[in-house]
């Protein structure tokens, strides 16, 4: 039920005790005030205030009727503060996508981070290389990396992520460890997925843009695969800083070509378009955000 204007108004009434008391605590004059309940009590066929110079009184049945509207406004007000908490917290169930080879070490500190902050969320991880369905699959935000085809999705780029070309101390010391990007053709390399198979590497360097074509000994679409046949020495893989991070910090990986710079992959944070967008989608968004930043400051003064 819409409490309407008449009806506060006669509430106001029967607390201030007169039409005048009323009037002065709305801000408008007492002939208005009147006007107003008798509307109230004209559309309801009963008479709800005795009135007088100085008091206005409820009767019996105006009793009653404040006795229900004042229940009704409470209902109201308690209804209203719970949808603005719905509104503000983060609660329910989030459903994200990723590819796995940054969502278990990059999309999965952020989740658990919300799940410790926000208790009535809980959280649903799904790795895959694949861009879903989003409405279909019931997803709220799906991580991508690399350049997006137009859709009707809000994408929000969250951070370039920098390219590294990586072998380990076996590889190399097998084929060699390459100088420069000429010297690539004639090595293996491992692909997460096609779109590193299909696509030139494409280099800032020394002499300006270089374009170079490879081919892959491997193509799998699994971060640990790619780590561990880059450990074992199969070849040289393209991998973005979370992925590698660990193992180039401990020289078990190698950062080749470190005086080139390939095109970064940007990363999206991507969910439907919609009028209202409930809070456990925008705050997850801006957490990873966030977090992108932060590593990629923490990584770059490492890195000097």
């Amino acid at each position: 039920m819409t409490i309407e204007t008449n009806e506060r108004i006669f509430l106001r009434v029967v607390e201030a005790g007169s039409l005048k008391a009323a009037a002065e605590q709305l801000g408008t004059d007492p002939s208005s005030v009147s006007r107003k309940v008798a509307a109230l009590e004209a559309r309801l066929g009963v008479k709800l205030l005795q009135r007088s110079t100085r008091r206005s009184v409820a009767t019996e049945a105006g009793k009653k009727y404040y006795d229900g509207m004042r229940r009704l406004v409470a209902e109201q007000a308690a209804l209203e503060a719970h949808v603005a908490r719905e509104t503000d917290t983060p609660r329910g169930l989030l459903r994200v996508t990723a590819p796995n080879n940054i969502g278990d070490v990059h999309v999965a500190p952020v989740l658990t981070s919300m799940v410790k902050m926000y208790p009535d969320l809980r959280v649903e991880l799904i790795l895959t290389g694949e861009a879903p369905d989003m409405s279909e699959k019931g997803i709220d935000v799906s991580i991508r990396i690399g350049h997006l085809p137009d859709s009707n999705l809000i994408c929000r780029k969250l951070i370039d992520v920098p390219v590294l070309l990586i072998a380990s101390k076996t590889y190399l010391k097998k084929r060699g460890t390459p100088k420069k990007p000429a010297d690539l053709p004639g090595h293996d390399f491992l692909f997460f997925n096609r779109m590193q198979r299909d696509t030139p590497l494409e280099f800032i360097g020394p002499n300006g843009a270089e374009s170079v074509k490879v081919s892959s000994k491997f193509m799998v679409n699994s971060a640990s695969v790619v780590r561990q046949l880059n450990r074992e020495g199969f070849g040289i893989s393209l991998g973005n800083r979370w992925a590698f991070k660990g193992l180039l910090e401990s020289g078990e990986l190698i950062q080749l070509l470190p005086e080139y710079t390939l095109e970064p992959y940007p990363l999206y944070a991507t969910y439907v378009s919609t009028a209202f967008v409930p809070a456990k989608i925008r705050r997850f968004v801006d957490l990873m955000a966030t977090y992108s930043s932060g590593e990629l400051t923490e990584w770059v003064m490492k890195a000097t």
